[in-house]
């Protein structure tokens, strides 16, 4: 294996992963990467048998020669059922890489843009399918495959289906499909950056190996394992860790239009939700068994084998199937009330009245309302709908109640579980449940 380029792909570059998943292979990669054993602060890591494989298929980001190889063989570089591509997005995700996945535990950035290509090229394929089950992976490339997935949908539907994780990269690739379906137990979200860094200088102080550093720049050492990760070079690389964060809530929020913005997006502070709770954030879209979910997306594509549109169009304006959730508060009271918030006084220079809704739009906002009502149900949460609709309260004050009842339950750390970076200002949800967490104990 390429210990080096292993090396150079962990350490002192920024990462879109489960920091857990990231560190797992290090137990067993360590000691041949660095020549010693690797410990990390605060985590307990428990290993994984590797698998070392590779997967003799090449892509390029500059050219079709892989969608032409296997066209010439009569083969697509992606499983075909009913009309539908099928995406694998597995494993850890990386930006290049002479092959596509499978065996070899990594996914490529460039591998699941060439069979995107394949597929929007191929006049047979009625849609587009991404299989996910990733906890995320490098941060360099993943910004413009996202791009290239909500490209993609503006000429044909492409559904995504969790199953299991779609988490940091996994989800900013997931969050760019007109859809987003999970399993009960499917975790979605990590909307967060991480960064390592490995010190040896210990290690060769043990073995009596001193290393000498010539450089010319005064920046040029920043971050080198050979030395103690200084206070200054810390701050600078958090700085740039935020910086990537909020280009990823920013992608994420293109993706999903007005089912979760931008300030919902960061107020999640890199947690992970699951099932019900996914889809009541705003980061996944409905809760179902990922075959039949399939099932159903393939029988509602036929007869749109033609594009629906003749060129690629950015778009930021998807297909909403869920409603907007509402976003934390900056200063959030102790707990969710279901009282309606008051009117706002009309502005000086504005004195002219709102204008009533419409019967169409108060009937909307009543259905939604029992919709919210029903998924509370769901996850054994209780909510009187005709009570809600007769104090007039939102169907976003309804959601942020149902959130912060989750989370004050004792088992919400299944729901939602991470801390936010040093520094970072803590979602009120994930307060929450940290402090339930901790009483429970």
């Amino acid at each position: 294996m390429h210990h080096m380029q292993i090396a150079q792909r962990v350490f002192n570059t920024p990462l879109m992963v489960d920091p857990a998943k990231a560190l797992a292979f290090l137990a067993g990669l360590g000691p041949r990467i660095t020549g010693s054993e690797i410990s990390v602060a605060g985590l307990e890591i428990a290993a994984e048998d590797q698998v070392e494989a590779t997967l003799p298929a090449r892509a390029s980001l500059f050219g079709e020669d892989l969608a032409q190889r296997q066209a010439r063989n009569g083969s697509q570089p992606f499983a075909v059922v009913n009309g539908i591509a099928v995406i694998e997005i597995a494993g850890t995700l990386v930006h290049r890489g002479a092959w596509i996945g499978q065996s070899s535990g990594l996914t490529s950035y460039e591998g699941i843009a060439a069979q995107l290509s394949a597929a929007l090229a191929d006049l047979a394929i009625r849609g587009i399918a991404l299989d996910i089950d990733s906890f995320g992976g490098e941060v360099a490339g993943a910004f413009d495959l996202a791009d290239r997935i909500r490209t993609a949908r503006s000429v044909k539907p492409v559904h995504a289906f969790v199953a299991d994780h779609a988490l940091s990269a996994g989800y900013a690739l997931a969050s760019q499909a007109d859809r987003i379906i999970l399993p009960r137990t499917g975790a979605v979200g990590s909307i967060g950056v991480v960064a390592m860094h490995s010190d040896m200088s210990g290690a060769l102080d043990q073995k009596g190996i001193a290393v000498t550093l010539i450089h010319a720049g005064a920046r040029k050492l920043d971050a080198n394992p050979y030395q103690p990760l200084p206070e200054s070079v810390r701050a600078r690389i958090a700085g740039e860790l935020e910086d990537l964060r909020q280009l990823f809530a920013e992608t994420v929020a293109e993706g999903r239009g007005q089912r979760l913005d931008t300030q919902r997006a960061l107020g999640t502070e890199a947690a992970v939700f699951r099932g019900e709770a996914a889809v009541f954030a705003g980061l996944a879209d409905e809760v179902a068994d990922p075959v039949t979910a399939f099932r159903a997306f393939a029988a509602a594509s036929r007869g749109t084998s033609t594009p629906r549109g003749k060129a690629f169009l950015m778009t930021n304006i998807p297909e909403d199937h869920a409603a907007p959730t509402a976003a934390p508060a900056a200063n959030p009271a102790p707990a969710a009330s279901l009282a309606p918030e008051p009117a706002p006084k009309p502005a000086v220079s504005a004195p002219q009245a709102e204008a009533a809704p419409s019967p169409e739009a108060i009937r909307a906002e009543a259905a939604e309302v029992a919709q919210v009502c029903a998924q509370a149900a769901r996850l054994g949460v209780s909510i009187d709908a005709a009570d809600a609709l007769t104090r007039g309260i939102k169907p976003e004050a309804l959601r942020a109640k149902v959130l912060a009842d989750l989370a004050a339950r004792s088992d919400a750390a299944g729901i939602i579980a991470t801390a936010p970076a040093a520094g970072a200002k803590e979602s009120p949800i994930v307060a929450a449940a940290r402090k339930s967490a901790a009483t429970s104990r």
